[in-house]
Order: C-alpha cells, then sequence, then structure tokens
C-alpha cells in the first residue's frame, strides 16, 4: 500500500507541475536607427534545460496572434524563439495592401533587411540570461517574407547553426555573398509557386559558389503560403499534409544542426 500511495503522490505531483507549466511570450523591444521593434520571445517553462535559440520571422503581415500561435507549435519544449518584428512596433498589417507596402521598405533595401534580422538574433542572445537559451547553439526559420529575411542572415555571414526558409523568395541584390554562409541552409518551396520558383534556378547558382551545407525541397503540387492556416487562394494556399512534411524537414535539419547526429 505504501507503494502505491507514493506513486499516486508522484503522478499527482507531476500533473500539478503540468498544470503550472505554460507558454512564456516576453516582449523584447529594442530601437534601431530612431525605430521601435516590438517582438515576442516564446518558450515552454516546463523545463529548466537550456534549449537551441532561432530567430523566426513570420509572414509579411509581422507579429500577430497567428505567427505567435506558429512560433508556440514550433517552440514545444525544444527550442526559444524571437519571434521578429522586421518592421517597427507602429506598423501592423491587417490587410494584403497594408503587408504590401509594409514589406516593400524591407525588400528594396536589402541591406536593411540584413541590419534589422542581424540585430534580431543579437537580442535573441542577450535573452540568455533570462531564459532557458544555448547561446552556443542558434538559427532562424522564416515564412514568406521572413523565408527572405532568413537567406539573407545568412547571407550576411552570420554565426548561426542552421536557417531553414518557408516558400520564401529566393532573390539575392548580391549573389557574391553566397561566400559568407556560414550556415547550414535547408529551403523548402513548392514546385507550384509561381512567386519563388522563377528565381529557383538562380538561387541555386548562387548556393553552388558558397561553402554552406545546403538543401533546396521542391514539394511537389505545393503552391505559396503551405504552412499559413487559414489561406485558400489559388496562388497562396494551406496545405496541412505539407506543411506537416515541411516541419518534420525543419526539426530533423536543425537537430541534425544542434546534434551532430541525423
Amino acid at each position: 500500500m505504501r507503494i502505491v500511495r507514493l506513486c499516486c503522490l508522484l503522478v499527482l505531483a507531476g500533473a500539478a507541475f503540468s498544470a503550472n507549466a505554460k507558454m512564456v511570450h516576453r516582449a523584447v523591444d529594442w530601437t534601431l536607427d530612431g525605430t521601435k521593434f516590438h517582438s515576442v520571445l516564446i518558450y515552454d517553462d516546463a523545463t529548466t534545460a537550456k534549449r537551441p535559440g532561432l530567430v523566426m520571422v513570420p509572414n509579411w503581415y509581422g507579429v500577430n496572434d497567428g505567427a505567435v500561435k506558429k512560433a508556440e507549435a514550433i517552440a514545444g519544449s525544444d527550442y526559444v524563439i524571437l519571434l521578429t518584428d522586421m518592421y517597427g512596433e507602429k506598423v501592423r498589417p491587417t490587410s494584403f495592401t497594408e503587408a504590401q507596402a509594409a514589406v516593400k521598405e524591407v525588400y528594396t533595401n536589402r541591406a536593411l533587411m540584413r541590419q534589422r534580422i542581424g540585430h534580431a538574433l543579437d537580442q535573441l542572445k542577450a535573452q540568455a540570461g533570462t531564459a532557458p537559451l544555448d547561446v552556443a547553439r542558434l538559427g532562424a526559420i522564416g515564412f514568406c517574407f521572413g523565408g527572405s529575411a532568413v537567406l539573407d542572415l545568412a547571407r550576411s555571414g552570420a554565426d548561426v547553426g542552421a536557417v531553414v526558409s518557408f516558400h520564401g523568395g529566393l532573390e539575392t541584390d548580391n549573389p557574391a555573398l553566397a561566400k559568407n554562409i556560414k550556415a547550414r541552409v535547408l529551403v523548402l518551396n513548392g514546385a507550384d509557386d509561381k512567386g519563388t520558383m522563377p528565381a529557383a534556378d538562380a538561387f541555386m547558382d548562387e548556393m553552388r559558389q558558397s561553402p554552406a551545407d545546403w538543401q533546396f525541397v521542391v514539394i511537389g503540387h505545393a503552391v505559396h503560403c503551405f504552412t499559413e492556416v487559414g489561406e485558400n487562394s489559388p496562388g497562396c494556399r494551406y496545405d496541412e499534409p505539407i506543411a506537416k512534411r515541411s516541419y518534420r524537414l525543419m526539426h530533423d535539419w536543425l537537430h541534425e544542426t544542434f546534434a551532430g547526429k541525423p
């Protein structure tokens, strides 16, 4: 009976701990060149074990509730994620037109894009004192516009282990920057993505000139936005099976990078 009672107490203690555990959301703000940015640090506090950190850049709608949910799902107990504001706290697009206008400033000034994403990486590193973050294991992931941003982070020569781009733009303002890449680069794009795939050949030529370990996965029958829940237009459509497959590929890539084994 004593053993049974002890087991029950342990189960109850574990249940109480699980009930208290939660996904932490913490504001991370900074000012760069007069613009204030508002990002969100996300991680599971069920364990204090240090884990890899990821800069995550969402699609062109930026930091919103949908991006937070996606970051939570990816972070789990595996990563500390900095959901990154690339526009400034006063710019929060809610329509196609607003998003198009917001992203234009950054897309047309790639040096600005690299500066902002590089600064975000520095801000992630700075959280190591208060979050369960292992600064020796850092990476970046991005979606649509965010995919372009994390590829530019890699091109900048940032000291990160891995970069993963989902249905991201592949173009660059300077293909020679590929020689700077230190990260392992995984790119996942839909075969029928009319917005990104026209640049695929030039992107692969660029990557052939880099020293990076890289992989470009072309997913059959997928169009743009295949990880974006709620999107359902002919050229921008969520595809749950493909999204799940792409996340598995991402987790494998990150695990191989950070654990040193497949």
